[in-house]
């Protein structure tokens, strides 16, 4: 493609060199550049790319976009300057892949808890409808049927317009997509088109990127702040930063509640292990997911499906068809009775929400057994958090390792500990190994007992070192308990 073509709309501060030469491929790591490509060098948390520039160029590189240019200028090499090379990035790759948002109705699901779950279950709704659909997740990126690994909640610019350019091929009508506060903050979400923007709910989480609770919220809210008139925007209302996401959005605006008036409200019925039983809208709806922070996420999908022209009959019999999505609250029942849960959980109100809907599930009798540990190289301040509600609202609660990456995993399990009140000290124990630890849970079950995993989900490795290494934590437990017929 020609690189003028590609810098359409990019804002240029400075050009050496020709811009009417033709351009293979976008790069952005100079490890893959080859012969004919342009390489944008971006300003990481862990690296500079401006340092690349002349290994980019030795690889081939015919164009680099910049926000500084080198002290070296080669010929033939075109360089161009930009104020932000993220912005830059996202806006030419959306070009380059022929500004594919445009060409379908992409719909992004942001939020700290939750966001998987909806964006997954929409994809299942509207799929189930009938419509060719595209997904962009933690857990898989879906191209109609096709399904490809993910790497991050929201991809780099270039891998999420080369999917949603294989959407438009096949002519996919919606995506919904995962929008994080990264994805946000590091402008990888810059020139897509959206049709609609979803706000699940906001607690403590990132605030090792973030520098506070305010910065990671008004990240979140750009996202609506640049919403088109055309688009729409749903907030769950009973979030106290719900309305502020729709504070300055041009978006048409919707809000959704369990608690208070809004335009979409529904009440919980029955909650079991089995189901919920949900009043939308005065109409009854069975549904498959369990748990009060559940009943948010099918309020929030049926919201979506209204808003996007779905009859309404026609969504609750979708929603009472829906699967839950691997690793949460994905639940088991050995054949002695013991329910094993495995669940994402990794930040404070998620556990918290998972704990209280266990407990509000069960008729008291039962021991649950809670495994629980925190990533390394991650916000720590939630770390003490962690452990008081684990051990508050279990009745034993093991701490283990769960993602090092690059801290050690005992340091991370004592400051978990802090959390824990002199109360609950009795009630804990700390087993660094997590296969270990989840065994122990398992013996230390009995009949009828529940057994929560909680922090690593759907993931099926455990990070240690910079490696990663196959773990996955419903599969472990499962052959754990037929081990211990159990």
């Amino acid at each position: 493609m020609n690189l003028r073509d590609i810098l359409y709309k990019v804002t240029l501060n400075a050009v050496v060199g020709n811009t009417d030469v033709s351009i293979n491929n976008l790069e952005f790591d100079s490890r893959k550049v080859s012969l004919n490509d342009c390489f944008v060098a971006i300003k990481g948390t862990a690296s500079n790319g401006h340092e690349f520039i002349k290994m980019a160029v030795n690889q081939g590189a015919l164009a680099v976009i910049c926000e500084d240019l080198p002290e070296k200028i080669i010929n033939g090499i075109t360089y161009i300057q930009v104020e932000d090379s993220k912005i830059a990035l996202a806006i030419m790759a959306s070009n380059f892949f022929g500004n594919p948002s445009q060409k379908l109705k992409l719909i992004g699901i942001t939020g700290t808890n939750g966001k998987t779950t909806v964006a997954t279950l929409l994809y299942q709704l509207f799929k189930n409808a009938g419509y060719k659909v595209g997904l962009l997740s933690t857990v898989k990126i879906i191209v109609d049927e096709q399904e490809f690994p993910a790497t991050h909640t929201t991809p780099d610019s270039i891998t999420i317009n080369y999917y949603l350019g294989e959407m438009a091929l096949q002519d996919v009508k919606y995506c919904f997509m995962e929008v994080s506060s990264h994805g946000i903050h590091q402008k990888r979400t810059e020139a897509l088109q959206f049709s609609g923007g979803v706000f699940t709910n906001l607690t403590q989480d990132h605030l090792d990127y973030h520098n506070t609770f305010a910065e990671y919220r008004d990240v979140k809210k750009t996202f609506f702040d640049y919403l088109p008139k055309t688009a729409f925007a749903l907030v769950n209302e009973d979030d106290k930063n719900g309305l502020v996401m729709l504070q300055n959005s041009k978006a048409k605006k919707y809000t959704y509640a369990l608690q208070t008036e809004a335009n979409f409200r529904a009440q919980i019925l029955e909650n079991q292990f089995s189901g919920l039983l949900l009043k939308i809208n005065n109409k009854e709806v069975w549904s498959k997911l369990i748990g009060k922070f559940n009943a948010y996420n099918v309020l929030a999908i049926y919201g979506v499906a209204s808003i996007l022209g779905m009859e309404e009959l026609e969504i609750l019999r979708l929603v009472s068809e829906l699967e839950s999505v691997s690793g949460r609250f994905q639940y088991q029942i050995s054949k002695n009775n013991i329910t094993t849960i495995v669940d994402y959980a990794h930040t404070p109100d998620a556990l918290k929400n998972v704990l209280e809907t266990i407990n509000s599930i069960c008729t008291g009798s039962e021991t649950i057994i809670t495994v629980v540990g925190c990533g390394g190289n991650r916000d720590k301040s939630k770390r003490p958090i962690m452990g008081y509600i684990a051990s508050a609202l279990s009745t034993k609660t093991i701490f283990t390792s769960d993602n090092p990456r690059n801290e050690n995993p005992d340091t991370i399990i004592e400051e978990i500990e802090k959390g824990v009140e002199p109360q609950n000290y009795k009630k804990t124990m700390s087993i660094t190994d997590r296969k270990q630890a989840i065994k122990t849970a398992c013996q230390l079950a009995d009949n009828n007992d529940i057994i929560l995993i909680a922090g690593k989900g759907h993931e099926t490795y455990q990070e240690i070192k910079g490696k990663r290494f196959h773990f996955d934590d419903f599969e472990t437990v499962t052959q754990l308990l037929k081990q211990l017929d159990k």
